[in-house]
């Protein structure tokens, strides 16, 4: 019996009136977030839900996902975590792809049209039960269908878990390479709550630690350092389901946050607004932890400067639940490091045959330990190609110095990170040619000051087409989630192309 549930369930029965949760001026304690996940856990039972059953949710950082995100693993059935910004069209393909028997969706406010989505995206797949999380506390109706609270009525605050072992799926995160369509990196029990474990012992411990959680909890990173590591830790996790720097400085200093996890470009806005507005700097945060792209050197002596305090780097793929590597507390710190591979893990360089690349490289870094991934979800030739004896090659170029630690030098080919969200060329470049209008479609990124990189366009357009920039630029955000669509394009009457016909994308960049 090993299930990732255990981090909430323990924490709440020995420290059941420790505030877990809070959003605004609500506070909920450990125990009634473990009855709400028993109360869904009996739910899904009562549907015919259960183990080894794949559920979707779609929730940004508000209490239902933690409801709704252990109720799913209590009975026993495997999470899939949805990206909030995604469209209807990219819903219905997470939903079939992964089998999903239910959704959870998020009702949605003006400025996220959830519900709206979701329940589109629902229409048109094969997924059986579509439950509303409304925005409205305690409501028991909504017009996209049956909510929450009116389901739960009637279901018991308890229930024993399902017994799952450490090789059962827990969560189905999805992740696309450079290439092809999403694929659902399957992580199962032992994969999440082993790096949950070891990315808590990793920092020192405060007397009561809060944590700030802004990190999409749908996305890996916030869901294991944030979510599973918080609540093992019994510590009061502090929601802020859209990032802005001022409230994030704000409930810092409310909350006495301890710890914060966020990728560059999160630190960058709130050292931006500390030195242009002259905020207070929250003294209480002892740890903080960055992750999903480089951050700059400049911005490190910065943050330490003015916080007085370090950032700590870490790498990791969501095929690594995610945590691979980790510049730890207690060490040097080395700027541009991502330090060395977290207990339990093992990394090497290896060559385009998975021969071992020996002294400090550089190589393609190859990963094995308890957090690879069991596989991709029913696709064994990709899983094969990933891979070999234990061993995931993960397409990043790194080279290693004489203390062991890890330096990136290059990402996968051609994947694009835009503000902490990773961006597939292909998927958006096969969607762009989808428009009548649109012959060819080339598309990498182009560094950008606040994002990192920005997703940029080539397009060659059919003959006779009347298609303007502002046209691809108004389909491109209705048919794409808001961090994916090209916000710059160029046409051309041609691209660059070796002698077989491949795009040389390095002359476009």
């Amino acid at each position: 019996m090993l299930n990732l549930a255990t981090v909430l369930e323990d924490s709440a029965r020995e420290a059941p009136d420790q505030a877990a949760l809070v959003l605004g001026e609500t506070r909920y304690p450990y125990s009634t977030v473990d009855a709400v996940a028993c109360q869904i856990a009996n739910l899904l039972v009562s549907r015919g839900i259960g183990k080894g059953d794949k559920v979707a949710l779609a929730c940004p950082n508000v209490p239902y996902f933690p409801f709704v995100y252990y109720g799913i693993l209590k009975a026993g059935a495997t999470v899939v975590p949805l990206n909030v910004l995604f469209q209807a069209g990219e819903i219905t393909y997470h939903l079939d792809d992964s089998d999903a028997k239910a959704l959870f969706c998020f009702e949605g406010t003006p400025q996220l049209p959830l519900g709206e989505r979701g329940r589109a995206g629902f229409d048109e797949a094969s997924t059986e039960h579509f439950i509303v999380l409304p925005a409205t506390p305690r409501a028991m109706e909504s017009e996209y269908g049956e909510t929450l609270w009116a389901a739960l009525e009637g279901m018991s605050p308890e229930f024993s878990t399902v017994g799952t072992s450490g090789d059962d799926t827990a969560v189905i995160l999805y992740t696309s390479g450079t290439t092809g369509r999403p694929k659902g990196a399957e992580l199962t029990h032992q994969n999440m709550l082993l790096n949950a474990m070891v990315s808590d012992e990793m920092f020192p411990r405060a007397e009561q630690d809060v944590y700030l959680v802004t990190l999409p909890l749908f996305h890996s990173f916030g869901q294991t350092t944030m979510l599973n590591a918080g609540f093992r830790r019994r510590a009061t996790l502090v929601l802020l389901p859209r990032f802005e720097p001022a409230p994030a400085l704000e409930l810092m200093r409310r909350e006495n946050v301890t710890m914060f996890a966020g990728v560059p470009t999160m630190y960058w806005a709130m050292l931006t607004k500390i030195h242009a507005d002259g905020d207070e700097v929250p003294r209480s945060l002892r740890s903080a932890v960055a992750g999903g792209s480089a951050a700059p050197v400049e911005l490190l002596k910065d943050f330490e400067a003015t916080f007085g305090l370090p950032i700590h780097e870490g790498y990791g793929l969501s095929e690594t639940a995610p945590v691979a590597s980790f510049n730890q507390p207690g060490r040097p710190g080395k700027p541009g490091s991502i330090g060395r591979p977290i207990w339990g893990v093992e990394m090497r360089l290896i060559d385009d045959k998975w021969n071992t690349v020996d002294g400090e490289g550089p190589g393609e870094i190859a990963i094995r330990g308890h957090n690879v991934m069991k596989g991709y979800y029913k696709r064994p030739e990709a899983t094969a190609e990933a891979v070999r004896d234990g061993w995931l090659r993960t397409g990043d170029l790194a080279t290693r110095d004489g203390d062991g630690d890890y330096f990136i030098v290059d990402r996968a080919k051609d994947l694009i990170i835009r503000g902490g969200f990773n961006v597939y060329p292909r998927e958006i470049e096969d969607t762009l040619m989808t428009h009548p209008q649109i012959s060819l479609a080339a598309v990498v990124g182009v560094p950008h000051d606040s994002h990192g990189e920005e997703v940029k366009a080539y397009v060659i357009r059919t003959p006779d087409a009347t298609l303007t920039e502002d046209d691809l630029l108004a389909w491109g955000k209705d048919t794409f989630a808001a961090y994916k669509y090209p916000r710059l394009i160029e046409f051309r009457e041609a691209l660059p192309m070796t002698a077989t016909g491949k795009i040389l994308k390095r002359e476009l960049r």
